[in-house]
């Protein structure tokens, strides 16, 4: 799934604080998300998920707010290096422990 344009959060936020504003407007929040989305050259669909990520984060709607999922990416990819950290030691040991052993090779 290819990724597309990245848009400032500014716009995400000018964007999804339209729709909030104008929703009464609308006979539905999918109408005032369309409109909007067409004001701020974006699709409806991308819009529509900023929209439900933003209620998420107000606690409006259930769900992972923006600040969790940072956190548990940061956690992942922290308990990643540490991982790789410990491998790299375990080998480091296991190379130190022979070539300090005592005992001669066995050939």
């Amino acid at each position: 799934m290819a990724r597309g344009t990245r848009y400032s959060r500014e716009v995400r936020e000018r964007a999804v604080a339209l729709v909030f504003d104008q929703v009464e407007q609308y006979s539905s929040q999918w109408e005032a998300i369309c409109s909007v989305a067409a004001k701020v050259n974006v699709s409806s669909e991308t819009l529509r998920k900023w929209v439900r990520q933003a209620e998420v984060d107000a606690g409006t709607r259930p769900g992972t707010s923006s600040e969790e999922s940072a956190e548990l990416k940061r956690l992942r990819r922290e308990n990643a290096e540490l991982r790789r950290a410990n491998e790299i030691l375990k080998a480091a040991s296991a190379f130190f422990a022979r070539e300090l052993d005592p005992r001669p090779p066995r050939s």
